[in-house]
């Protein structure tokens, strides 16, 4: 039998969505309200917020980014890591009802550029799905993620990390380092010039600092910006910021000195992340991207993620 989907756009205030959008276990920023808002304004594109329906029933969210020129003839759609579906919602045939009707409202044709890039994981039941919901392949290399639940007990989160890293973690905790949470962006500038600097010097590939600066612009209560700082003998050694996006945040980027190296900073920075639950009902964290094909990942920031037990996922690819 097959499936009614219905994508309603811009029909939930703020408020709304964010009630809804609170409720789904694994969100990620790239389909956040504030990301939208902020990149928006970076790239003068426009944002659409969806809310899906099956066969009548609430069955999950997605939020699209446009550009368009020339009174819509040219026009650039992106659907990044999503649709983010409710409780009960995700399965075979959802994916094949949302993608459908996707597809017949945004059809692939001159004129229009499509990056589809669907929280999925990577099968190929999944693949013959959106080839058969009429999307295309771009057989770009497929996105990586680490999820990593922190409610959970101390006991069993350090039974669940590898053994070099609760090595570290423990010589953290006997360095005398002390981690400073701010949701106040009273930090903000000092971590931003760090992480700049910081940038330009092992020259990597990053958020960048004019998004950083539209995020913390967004109002007050809104601003999804948490910054984290180890402390050792009054000076910060090493920080760390993460984007709260519903009840998971994204560790997006951070820095450290030698001292910070040293003393295994990050570890305790990471670590102590556990306090977000009881700040911000966080539950879950989205470590980012990792790149198996790294020659530098067995020693680098992939070694360090896959340290603390999370579960790795590959998204199915970029589609158009």
């Amino acid at each position: 039998m097959t499936m009614k989907c219905d994508i309603t756009w811009n029909v939930l205030s703020l408020p709304q969505w964010e009630e809804k959008f609170a409720t789904i276990s694994r969100s990620n920023i790239l389909q956040s309200y504030d990301y939208a808002l902020a990149t928006c304004k970076l790239n003068r594109q426009s944002a659409r917020w969806g809310l899906i329906k099956i066969d009548g029933a609430e069955a999950g969210l997605v939020q699209i980014i446009e550009a368009r020129v020339a009174f819509g003839v040219f026009h650039a759609l992106i659907l990044d890591r999503g649709p983010l579906w409710f409780e009960g919602f995700g399965g075979a045939a959802h994916i094949v009802a949302f993608f459908t009707e996707f597809n017949h409202q945004f059809p692939s044709r001159w004129g229009r550029k499509r990056r589809i890039i669907p929280e999925i994981g990577q099968s190929a039941t999944a693949h013959k799905i959106l080839l058969q919901a009429g999307l295309k392949d771009q057989n770009k290399t497929p996105y990586q993620t680490l999820w990593w639940n922190i409610v959970q007990s101390e006991d069993d989160l350090r039974q669940n990390l590898s053994k070099s890293w609760l090595k570290s973690l423990k010589k953290s905790e006997k360095s005398d380092i002390e981690v400073i949470w701010d949701d106040k962006l009273q930090f903000f500038d000092e971590f931003k010039l760090n992480y700049v600097m910081d940038k330009q010097l092992k020259r990597y590939e990053n958020i960048s600092p004019q998004l950083l600066d539209n995020l913390a612009s967004l109002p007050t209560h809104q601003t999804p910006i948490v910054t984290g700082r180890a402390i050792r003998e009054n000076k910060c050694i090493a920080s760390v910021l993460f984007l709260k996006h519903g009840a998971c945040a994204t560790y997006q980027v951070g820095w450290t000195t030698d001292e910070g190296r040293k003393y295994c900073a990050h570890h305790a920075l990471l670590w102590q992340t556990q306090f977000m639950y009881d700040a911000y009902g966080i539950q879950t964290l989205d470590l980012g991207g990792i790149t198996e094909d790294d020659p530098d990942c067995k020693k680098g920031l992939n070694k360090f993620k896959k340290g603390t037990g999370a579960k790795a996922v590959t998204l199915i690819g970029q589609y158009a």
